[in-house]
């Protein structure tokens, strides 16, 4: 959900937060910012779904235990072909056993700007 006053001010605030602070990736230098490629994906208000509604070419999922863990998953992923694969990689994000947790599940779609 957003977290900022307006779109620009979240896009702003995702792409440093991108940049700089996710913590499987090194930080973006300043050698690196003319080699870069911006895409935008701004996301539909998630809706509670059954997994027979999702289509990994055409939503997104969020995964989400009662105990807060949560993992989000954008559509249309190259090798990501099936809901199960989807939902493995999601829940995995969030320290889910996709197999033995319980969770529930949310679908979005994206609208995305190259």
């Amino acid at each position: 959900m957003p977290t900022q006053k307006n779109i620009a001010s979240e896009i702003i605030e995702n792409a440093i937060s991108a940049a700089t602070k996710d913590p499987r990736f090194m930080p973006l230098t300043v050698d690196e910012l003319e080699d870069i490629e911006v895409n935008v994906d701004v996301l539909s208000e998630p809706k509670d779904c059954k997994v027979e509604d999702l289509d990994p070419k055409k939503f997104g999922v969020i995964v989400k235990t009662e105990d807060g863990r949560k993992g989000l998953l954008l559509p249309d992923l190259e090798g990501i072909d099936t809901v199960e694969k989807q939902l493995e990689i999601a829940c995995s994000k969030a320290g889910i056993d996709h197999e033995n947790d319980e969770f529930s599940v949310m679908k979005f779609s994206v609208k995305r700007y190259v």
